[in-house]
């Protein structure tokens, strides 16, 4: 009986790895979304895009609010209001700016780090979990720099075995392997 009623209860909380991150982002899927990275006046907080537009941060930036209310446009411009000399100075900014700064990878992966969610980087799959935040400069896996990107790690794998990525390269939301086709840059994972 008291077998039963455990393998009851397994069954009830769905699969092991199961995580609302990769879950919302899986959600994020389904949308119809145009990849369009213009500057947009945000509502504050818990100001978005149109629904119909977005880029990779916006991916992240909405499953995060979905899995785990946690607004990242409040998030981060609150540390940089605080600490904008610890953020990247990429933008010849004088002063944060609540419309954008979210929006942008470098200041992601500074405020993933100043808040300790950052993990070592490493070339072994199994070291990728599902909901986990990776970002890369995609530059083939030279090494030699090139454009920012993030997405989450999905709970699906590839037949490479890699695990899967939601992101949005240009296409809208995708899932895709890519993992290790880039130079990965950051690796976060956000607490249960």
């Amino acid at each position: 009986m008291r077998l039963a009623l455990a393998l009851l209860l397994i069954l009830a909380a769905g699969p092991a790895f199961a995580n609302p991150v990769a879950d919302a982002a899986r959600d994020r899927l389904a949308a119809d979304v145009r990849y369009d990275g213009r500057y947009v006046r945000l509502d504050y907080p818990g100001g978005d895009v149109p629904a119909e537009i977005g880029v990779c941060t916006d991916v992240v930036i909405r499953s995060l609010r979905a899995a785990k209310g946690l607004d990242l446009q409040v998030a981060v411009h609150e540390d940089m209001r605080a600490n904008f000399a610890a953020y990247p100075a990429n933008w010849g900014l004088s002063r944060p700016d609540r419309n954008i700064d979210h929006r942008r990878v470098p200041n992601l992966e500074t405020w993933f780090t100043r808040e300790g969610h950052a993990l070592p980087r490493s070339s072994d799959p199994a070291d990728y979990r599902p909901g986990d935040i990776v970002s890369w400069r995609l530059d083939g896996g030279s090494g030699r720099g090139g454009l920012p990107h993030i997405g989450i790690v999905s709970d699906r794998h590839a037949r490479s075995g890699n695990p899967l990525i939601i992101h949005n390269i240009g296409r809208g939301p995708e899932e895709s392997d890519m993992l290790f086709s880039h130079t990965i840059t950051g690796h976060f994972r956000l607490p249960d």
